[in-house]
């Protein structure tokens, strides 16, 4: 098999469970050495209260054709990122690709509440876990992606434009995705100065393990979720935007989308690559043409977008 990241060192933080561990996976089938960071390990379990684990996410990645390194980070504590870190700069003194997924937020979002009737330390949980951790991962691993020409640095977010999509969500959980954005475009500026390149990419309606969780199926009957959502029928593995990430780190000109926000759906089309089913799941076409205009999705005909 074709190995183009062979050599190369990744960081994925956030990479216990969901886009970061479908992430982590598909740069290590494309042979990088990839550091799984986050906080869940068989030893130690995180306030998230989950069972996956990095180690597991590691172990993944060696089985894909790459190199797993598991990393226990709370991405919230400096010491630790710093530890991190001075852990890559010895083994390797560089980062070739550096994937800022850490999230973590999800036992503080309070969906469908106004926000002056929200609880205000929640909210800054929220804030403090989805956005602060990225300005601290990227503080102290940025100096090893520009030790060298070539870097990438890729934020990850929810959606691909600052439009209100998704009422309900509440405000500081759009802060946080819309902050994300934020850095994504100024990266692009700012490392384009080191040789480097940044932007921002967003999957589409995802299964990761909580989602699938939520509509009580498991990726073997996934499709069953649309008796809950119809609009589930579009839903996309992790591995699809791990897939879009590892052909964005392969691509000698990746620079031409530096500050960006890609989409899954959009680098499909730019890199053809497929989903595990091997369909090619357009989340975009389909809002733009099914959900927004309010049509029914079991009228339509999803094999068209998929």
């Amino acid at each position: 098999m074709a190995r183009p990241l062979q050599g190369k060192v990744a960081v994925v933080t956030g990479a216990t469970r969901g886009c970061g561990r479908g992430i982590a996976v598909e740069l290590g089938a494309a042979g990088a050495t990839v550091y799984a960071t986050g906080r869940t390990t068989r030893d130690t379990a995180s306030p998230m209260k989950r069972t996956e684990t990095i180690d597991e996410t590691a172990e993944l990645v060696d089985a894909a054709g790459g190199t797993g390194v598991a990393v226990r980070c709370d991405f919230t504590s400096v010491s630790d990122v710093d530890a991190l870190r001075d852990r890559i700069a010895a083994d390797h003194g560089r980062v070739d690709v550096l994937v800022d997924d850490v999230w973590g937020g999800d036992q503080f979002v309070e969906f469908d509440t106004d926000f002056w009737a929200s609880d205000l330390d929640k909210a800054l949980g929220v804030v403090r876990n989805g956005l602060e951790t990225h300005l601290i991962a990227l503080h102290r691993l940025l100096p090893l992606v520009v030790a060298r020409p070539g870097g990438l640095v890729i934020e990850v977010t929810d959606g691909d434009d600052d439009e209100y999509h998704y009422p309900g969500v509440g405000i500081p959980y759009f802060l946080v995705k819309s902050g994300v954005r934020a850095i994504g475009r100024v990266l692009g500026k700012e490392l384009a100065a080191h040789g480097a390149t940044g932007l921002t990419v967003t999957p589409g309606f995802l299964r990761s393990e909580m989602m699938l969780e939520h509509f009580g199926v498991t990726e073997d009957n996934w499709r069953d979720g649309t008796a809950k959502d119809p609009n589930y029928v579009m839903a996309e593995s992790p591995h699809y935007i791990g897939r879009a990430i590892a052909a964005l780190a392969a691509d000698p000109e990746v620079s031409r989308f530096a500050g960006r926000t890609m989409a899954s759906w959009t680098l499909m089309r730019e890199y053809g690559f497929t989903d595990l089913d091997g369909s090619r799941p357009d989340w975009g076409r389909w809002f733009d043409e099914v959900v927004k205009p309010g049509l029914d999705p079991t009228a339509v005909d999803a094999s068209r977008y998929r």
